[in-house]
This record gives C-alpha cells, structure tokens and sequence, in this order.
C-alpha cells in the first residue's frame, strides 16, 4: 500500500509541474505574439521561447518584457 501511495504523490507532483511548465510556455508565447517589439525582437523571443522553451520563457519574463512597444 505504501508504493501505491508514493507512486500517486509523485505522479500528481509530476503532473503539477508539467501543468505549470505548459502554462508559463503558453502564457509567454501569448505575450509575445500580441505585442510589438523593436526590429526582430518578437522573432528571436518566439524562437528562443520554442526551441529552449523553459529557460526561454524565463529569459523572456526577465529580460524580453522590458523591450516591448510601449502604446501611448
């Protein structure tokens, strides 16, 4: 009864962090996608965020966010 039991708390803590992960990348993609950015910073944000695709979102909250267009 005890592996059953570990194996469910790592399956839903597995599951929690794909979910999160799948959410951060999407969100990401979103944000880039519907905003502009200077010369081809949208391009080489959306290719940074789909080929590395953790660490690219991450780059993009830090870094990419601050080089938006901003709207007046």
């Amino acid at each position: 009864m005890e592996i059953i039991q570990d194996f469910s708390f790592n399956l839903f803590f597995w599951q929690f962090f794909i979910l999160i992960y799948l959410a951060i990348w999407i969100y990401a993609l979103v944000d880039i996608l519907r905003h502009d950015f200077t010369q081809n910073n949208k391009l080489i944000w959306i290719l940074a965020v789909i080929f590395v695709p953790f660490i690219g979102a991450i780059l993009y909250f830090v870094i990419g966010r601050s080089q938006k267009i901003k709207k007046q």
